[in-house]
């Protein structure tokens, strides 16, 4: 299928998987490719799976979600983001990905345009693709925070374009839009009448005092226009329990269930109990992820910036640290020319047995990102062998 071929693999990926595969083979490698909390899923939301295996509930549900996970989701939406949904509006999916996929889907004919700011998370151009799309990068800089403004949106816009992909707090990023700069976007969103379709899924680990605001809490205009993508991944560490949901307008989520009823059927039907419990149950090991999280962050934004030749700004959101490498680009460090972050993270892997992700894939090629979603002993390790790595 020539439109299959054209579909990258993932970078992220590969990289966890080599180093997976190399740890298993005894080398001594630490990784920070890592896309997911390192902490255990919560007692409280792996009985409640339990508890639905012992129950019997095993069967096909509806396809976009039973309706308790639907109901619950809608009191998340309103505790956490004062937005009042239906569920008939909520689809469940099979992890956010399935989401971002179904949106995609609903709304794109061949050949409409998608503007993704740069940097951004490697899938969202191969979903684009995947549905028929195609991508606009709309590039933004490590000076203003690796964020656009309205202008530089309204700039890219075309009678082409039918959707903004907003990721806030962002992957790879870590960067969050505040509410006054969402007004401005939201502004554009309404001049052109195209669609926004905002991954929130990092919205509950954020620092420094800031807060997490959902563009679709602006208006009722801007609410109808946004698929918000969302789960329960990240914020209650069920990477591999595979919930993710979208709300949106009910023409969208209709459309949306239709898809999702011819592909995957319905999502995991154990795993939606276990969502339930994580979306009406304590918040106490939340806050002990986060606290923990930004030790990390802290201690590694300082100590990347200690060390000469590189550098990284301090993010607001997720897990993820952006290193610039600018510095070393056309030069060579232990032999071998970097002539991109790709040649980096290779040389950085053969000599030093650290496992990065280069940022080519996320539109960054001058950029490393480093993942705190690892043991402070490992951040540690990591960064005394980065030191050696460029004095090599």
């Amino acid at each position: 299928s020539d439109k299959f071929l054209s579909i990258e693999s993932s970078p992220t990926l590969a990289i966890d998987s080599k180093f997976k595969q190399m740890k298993a083979d005894g080398l001594d490698v630490v990784g920070f490719g890592a896309r997911e909390p390192d902490f255990d899923t919560p007692e409280h939301i792996k009985q409640a799976a339990i508890e639905a295996i012992k129950k019997g509930a095993t069967k096909y549900t509806p396809a976009s979600g039973t309706m308790e996970l639907k109901k619950a989701v809608c009191n998340k939406f309103e505790r956490d983001n004062g937005l009042d949904y239906s569920p008939t509006q909520i689809v469940v999916s099979n992890g956010a990905k399935q989401s971002l996929i179904n949106a995609l889907g609903a709304i794109l004919n061949p050949g409409d345009e998608v503007v993704i700011p740069a940097p951004y998370w490697v899938s969202y151009t191969e979903m684009v693709k995947y549905n028929d799309g195609i991508p606009v990068i709309l590039n933004t800089h490590e000076e203003n925070d690796f964020k656009f403004t309205a202008e530089e949106l309204d700039s890219v816009i075309t009678p082409k374009t039918r959707a903004l992909i907003l990721n806030s707090p962002s992957n790879p990023t870590g960067m969050i839009y505040t509410k006054d700069e969402l007004e401005k976007i939201k502004d554009v969103v309404l001049k052109h009448g195209i669609y926004v379709v905002s991954d929130e899924i990092y919205e509950h680990l954020i620092y420094d005092g800031q807060k997490h605001t959902s563009i679709a809490s602006l208006g009722d205009d801007i609410k109808d226009l946004t698929i918000v993508i969302n789960g329960v991944s990240k914020t209650y560490a069920m990477t591999g329990w595979r919930i993710g949901f979208t709300a949106s307008n009910e023409k969208i989520a209709k459309l949306m269930g239709n898809i999702q009823s011819h592909t995957t059927s319905n999502p995991n039907s154990i795993a939606q109990a276990a969502a339930v419990a994580a979306l009406n149950g304590p918040t106490g090991e939340l806050e002990k992820m986060k606290k923990a999280f930004d030790e990390r962050r802290c201690y590694m934004v300082e100590r990347i910036n200690s060390i000469d030749g590189v550098s990284c700004i301090k993010p607001h959101g997720a897990f993820y640290v952006m290193m610039n490498i600018s510095h070393f680009i056309g030069k060579k460090i232990a032999g071998r020319e970097i002539k991109s972050a790709n040649d980096f993270a290779e040389a950085f892997l053969e000599k030093c047995l650290v496992a990065v992700v280069p940022c080519n894939g996320f539109a960054a090629p001058d950029y490393i990102r480093w993942s705190y979603a690892t043991s402070m002993k490992n951040i540690k390790e990591g960064l005394d062998r980065l030191e050696k790595f460029l004095a090599m």
